[in-house]
C-alpha cells in the first residue's frame, strides 16, 4: 500500500529529474465553467505526461542489481515513454508491451527514447501472459502502469505540488478533478491531499462507457469495463480499477464524472485557444468535466489535471476544426 511517506521519499528522489508543473488560469475557461478553474498542466512534463513521475519513483526504488536486468511495461503510450525515459536516463534495459491500436506518436516516441517495443491486440491477445513470458525469458521487473504502490507514490508528487499551489492562491476548498483510466494518478493525488489538503477533494473523470471506476464507486466492488477499446482517449481506457488503487478512491474520493468525447474534443480545442496547452482526449477529460458538467461540482474554484499531450496530429486537427471558435 502507497502512504504519505511513500510519495514524500519520491518526491525526493524526483527533485532535480521531473518537472514542478505551474497552475495555469484563464478568464474564459472561468466564464464558461461558472467558477474558477484552475489547470495543472502534467502535458508539459517530461515525455509529455505525468507518467514520468511513477516511472521514475519505481526505477529508482529498485536495487541496481536488478535495474540493470531490465524492466518491463506495458501501456498504451504514456507509461510507455515515461518508463522509456526513465530506464534510458538509469542506464537500464526496457520491453514496452504496446496495444497495436495505440496512437503512432507514442509508439514512435516510445522506440526513439531506446525501448524495445512489442505490439499485441487489446482484443484477442492476453497482455499478462504475454508480458510474463517475455519477464521469464529475459529475467525483466515488471513494473505495473498504476497497480504499483512506488508508480502511485510518485504520480502522487502531483498532489504534493497541487496542495502547495493551491494554498499559495488562496484555494484550501474544492474538487480536484483527475483524469482516470487504472486509478494511480488518482489514488496518488488523494492520498496526497487527504495529508496535505484535506478540504480538497479528489474525483476521478473518465470517458462514457468506459467509466469503470465511477461504476465501482457507486457498487462497493471493482465493475469492469465491456469494452477495452473504441474511444478516442485511448491513454485511460482500462478494464478496472486495480486492487490497489480502488480501495484508495473508495475511501477517499468523491463520485466520478464520465464525459463523452465530442466534451474531450470541445475541451482540447479550448485548452490550446485560451491556455496554449496541446492535450490528448484522454488528458482532456478532466477540463471537459470542469466545463460541461458543472451542476456536478458543489464548489469552486476548482482544481483540474490536464493529465498527458501525446495526441496524433489528425486527432488534433479534429478537435480544433470542429470546435473552433
Amino acid at each position: 500500500m502507497s502512504t504519505i511517506e511513500m510519495i514524500e521519499s519520491a518526491a525526493t528522489r524526483l527533485a532535480g529529474h521531473a518537472r514542478r508543473t505551474p497552475m495555469l488560469s484563464s478568464p474564459f475557461l472561468d466564464e464558461i465553467a461558472g467558477r474558477g478553474i484552475l489547470v495543472k498542466p502534467e502535458c508539459l512534463q517530461h515525455t509529455g505526461s505525468f507518467k514520468f513521475r511513477g516511472a521514475w519513483s519505481a526505477l529508482t526504488a529498485l536495487g541496481p542489481k536488478t535495474r540493470a536486468r531490465g524492466v518491463l511495461a506495458y501501456s498504451s503510450g504514456n507509461h510507455a515513454q515515461g518508463i522509456a525515459l526513465a530506464a534510458k536516463r538509469l542506464g537500464a534495459p526496457a520491453v514496452i508491451l504496446m496495444p497495436k491500436d495505440a496512437p503512432k506518436l507514442k509508439i514512435d516516441n516510445t522506440r526513439a527514447l531506446g525501448a524495445d517495443v512489442r505490439l499485441f491486440d487489446r482484443e484477442t491477445d492476453d497482455r499478462d501472459a504475454l508480458g510474463a513470458a517475455l519477464a521469464q525469458e529475459h529475467g525483466l521487473t515488471l513494473v505495473k502502469p498504476f497497480d504499483e504502490p512506488f508508480v502511485i507514490a510518485g504520480q502522487g508528487t502531483t498532489g504534493l505540488e497541487i496542495a502547495a499551489q493551491a494554498s499559495q492562491l488562496g484555494v484550501t476548498l474544492g474538487d480536484v478533478l483527475i483524469p482516470c483510466g487504472g486509478g494511480g494518478l488518482t489514488s496518488g493525488i488523494a492520498l496526497a491531499l487527504n495529508a496535505r489538503a484535506p478540504r480538497l477533494r479528489a474525483r476521478p473523470v473518465e470517458p462514457d462507457g468506459f467509466d469503470d471506476v465511477r461504476q465501482s464507486q457507486l457498487s462497493g466492488r471493482i465493475e469492469k469495463n465491456e469494452r477495452t477499446s473504441g474511444n478516442i482517449c485511448d491513454a485511460i481506457l482500462t478494464p478496472s480499477p486495480g486492487s490497489i488503487t480502488f480501495p484508495i478512491i473508495k475511501e477517499l474520493c468523491g463520485p466520478g464524472i464520465a464525459v463523452s468525447e465530442d466534451q474531450a474534443l470541445h475541451a482540447m480545442a479550448l485548452a490550446f485557444t485560451r491556455l496554449k496547452l496541446v492535450l490528448e482526449p484522454g488528458g482532456a477529460v478532466a477540463l471537459a468535466a470542469a466545463l460541461f458538467h458543472p451542476a456536478k461540482i458543489e464548489h469552486g474554484p476548482v482544481v483540474v489535471v490536464a493529465s498527458g499531450g501525446n495526441v496524433d496530429a489528425a486527432v488534433f486537427r479534429t478537435a480544433l476544426d470542429r470546435f473552433a471558435e
